[in-house]
């Protein structure tokens, strides 16, 4: 059996709009970056009158990690890594603060 093609060029057009689509796609799936940093966790110890905002803003301009976050979204991801739900900290706690070696 053979197949004719009646129109030409409504044929290429989806031609060559399957073709778009597949590079999209293929584009996107290929956007993952591979970081080859090596994230680590320090310990810090909660003192009297410290906060997760004076804790994370102590470490800001030296840790690496923090480069180019916004200093909330690191204390929201503190809280998160140390199981913190209200933010209240208790004196001699440990926290745990990523940083990139």
């Amino acid at each position: 059996m053979k197949l004719k093609i009646v129109n030409t060029k409504k044929f290429f057009r989806m031609i060559i709009l399957i073709l778009a689509i597949i590079i999209f796609l293929l584009c996107i799936g290929f956007n993952t970056t591979y970081s080859r940093t090596e994230l680590k966790y320090k310990e810090e110890y909660v003192g009297q009158g410290d906060t997760l905002w004076s804790i994370v803003e102590r470490q800001y301009n030296t840790n690496l990690y923090f480069k180019d976050k916004d200093i909330r979204d690191v204390i929201y991801e503190i809280k998160k890594i140390n199981n913190i739900a209200d933010g209240n900290l208790k004196i001699g706690q440990k926290i745990l603060i990523p940083t990139i070696y």
